[in-house]
C-alpha cells in the first residue's frame, strides 16, 4: 500500500524532501501502534457524537493545526521584513533585487499551494501536518548561516527565499485537513480560526524579527554579527537571528502535529481522484477572487515594508508594517463567523468593495515628492505605485461582478 501510494507522489511531481519525509512518517505510521492516531469513525455532522467526543477532538486539531500554520506564515513572511535590514548587516543590492528577495516566497509559496492542497487525503492531516512544519528547518537555518556572511551570494539569497515558500503552501493543506473536522454549520468559524492564528504569523515575525536581529540572542552558537556605524557609533547587527530564532518552536510544534493531532480514516483519495476539481468551472472562479483577497494580502505585506522605506525614508517602517497583517488575522475568525451567519458571498462581494475604496485612499495620501515607487513594472516605468494601483483597483472591480453574478445576486448559478 505504501509505495504505490508514494510512487503515484512521486509521478506528479511532489517534491523530494516531502516525498521522503512521507515515506518515513508512513513507515512509522504502519510499524507503530497507528490506531492511536487513526479516527476510523467521525461523524461531525451527529449531533450526539459531536457533543460527546466529536468537539475535543475537532478543537484540539484545530489549535495545533492553527500554530504550526502561524509558524509557517513566520517563515513565509521571514524576507519581507529582512530586506529592509540587509543593508544594515553589510549586503549591497539594488532596489529591483530586493524586490525579488522579497517577492520570491509569495511565488512559490503560491505555486506549492497547488500540490499541497492534494496531500491531506494522500498521507493524512496529522502525518503531513508534522511534515510540512519540519520543512520549515530547511529555509531557517539555511537563513540564518546565509545571513552570517555578508559576501553570501545574491543567487542563495534568492535560493532560500524560494524554500521560504514551503511555509505559504502550508496553508492550503492546513485549510484542507481542519475542513474535514467540523460540522458544516461550523466550519466557516473553525476555517477562519485557523486561518486568522495562521495570519498572526506574518505580524509577529515582522515585529520580533528588529528585536531578535539587534541582540546577540544566539551569539557563539552561531557566530558575531556585523558591526555598523551611525553617527560615528558602531551598532551591531544579528542577521542570521531572524531564522535561528525560530528553530526551536518549529521543533516543538512538529511534534506536538506528531504526537497530538489525528488522521481521519475516510478521508483517502489519490491525486487522480482528487484532479475532477480541475474541470469543474467554479474552482477556477474561486481561484480567481482568492487571487484578489488572500493574494492581496500576500502582496501586500511582502512588499509594504520594502515600499514604506521608499515612500517615507525619514521613518522606520519595522515600528508599523505589522499593524496591516495584524488587523487582518484579528479579522479572519469574525469575517468566518459572520460568512456562517449571512453568506460567504455577501461578504465577499462587500469586502471587494471596502478593498477598493481602502486602494483608493492609499493613492489619496500618497507623498507625491516620494523618492520613487515600487511594486515592479510600475516603478521601473512611471516612477511611482499609483498605476500599480489603479491596476488592482480595476482587478477589484472584476472580482465585484464575478462575485456578484455567479455568486451573491438572486437566482445566482452557485448561491452561498
Amino acid at each position: 500500500m505504501i509505495l504505490p501510494r508514494l510512487a503515484l507522489c512521486a509521478a506528479h511531481g511532489i517534491p523530494q524532501v516531502i516525498y521522503r519525509a512521507a515515506c518515513v512518517a508512513c513507515f512509522l505510521d504502519r510499524t507503530n501502534s497507528v490506531s492511536r492516531y487513526l479516527l476510523t469513525e467521525w461523524k461531525p455532522e451527529d449531533p450526539g457524537f459531536w457533543k460527546k467526543s466529536g468537539a475535543r477532538i475537532a478543537n484540539r486539531n484545530l489549535w495545533i493545526s492553527a500554530f504550526a500554520l502561524m509558524l509557517a506564515f513566520v517563515v513565509w513572511s521571514l524576507w519581507s521584513i529582512v530586506v529592509v535590514n540587509l543593508d544594515k548587516g553589510g549586503f549591497h543590492f539594488t532596489r529591483n533585487q530586493l524586490f525579488w528577495i522579497a517577492a520570491l516566497p509569495m511565488l512559490s509559496g503560491a505555486t506549492l499551494r497547488i500540490f499541497y492542497a492534494f496531500l491531506v487525503p494522500v498521507f493524512g492531516g496529522r502525518r503531513f501536518t508534522a511534515i510540512s512544519t519540519a520543512s520549515l528547518l530547511i529555509p531557517v537555518t539555511g537563513m540564518g548561516f546565509a545571513l552570517r556572511n555578508p559576501s553570501t551570494s545574491y543567487g542563495t539569497l534568492l535560493a532560500l527565499a524560494l524554500l521560504c515558500g514551503l511555509g505559504g503552501a502550508s496553508f492550503s493543506s492546513s485549510v484542507a485537513n481542519i475542513n474535514f473536522f467540523f460540522p458544516k454549520a461550523r466550519k466557516g468559524f473553525a476555517i477562519g480560526m485557523n486561518a486568522g492564528i495562521g495570519n498572526l504569523g506574518v505580524p509577529v515575525a515582522q515585529f520580533v524579527t528588529p528585536f531578535v536581529i539587534s541582540t546577540a540572542v544566539f551569539r557563539g552558537l552561531c557566530a558575531d554579527g556585523q558591526t555598523r556605524a551611525v553617527q560615528g557609533i558602531g551598532h551591531g547587527i544579528w542577521l542570521q537571528n531572524a531564522g535561528f530564532v525560530w528553530v526551536p518552536l518549529i521543533v516543538v510544534v512538529t511534534l506536538a502535529a506528531w504526537y497530538g493531532m489525528n488522521d481521519i480514516a475516510d478521508v483517502k483519495a489519490s491525486f487522480s481522484e482528487q484532479a475532477v476539481i480541475f474541470c469543474r468551472l467554479h474552482t477556477w472562479l474561486m481561484s480567481f477572487l482568492c487571487a484578489g483577497t488572500l493574494g492581496s494580502f500576500i502582496g501586500f505585506f511582502s512588499s509594504f515594508a520594502l515600499l514604506a522605506k521608499t515612500e517615507f525614508p525619514a521613518l522606520n517602517p519595522a515600528t508599523y508594517v505589522f499593524l496591516g497583517p495584524l488587523a487582518s488575522a484579528l479579522m479572519r475568525p469574525v469575517g468566518g463567523w459572520i460568512a456562517d451567519r449571512l453568506g460567504g458571498a455577501r461578504v465577499m462581494l462587500w469586502t471587494f468593495l471596502a478593498m477598493i475604496g481602502a486602494v483608493a485612499g492609499v493613492i489619496v495620501f500618497l507623498p507625491h515628492n516620494g523618492s520613487a515607487g515600487s511594486f515592479g513594472v510600475s516603478l521601473d516605468r512611471t516612477g511611482s505605485p499609483v498605476a500599480a494601483l489603479l491596476c488592482v483597483m480595476i482587478f477589484y472591480a472584476v472580482c465585484v461582478a464575478v462575485t456578484w453574478w455567479w455568486y451573491a445576486r438572486r437566482n445566482a448559478p452557485m448561491p452561498c
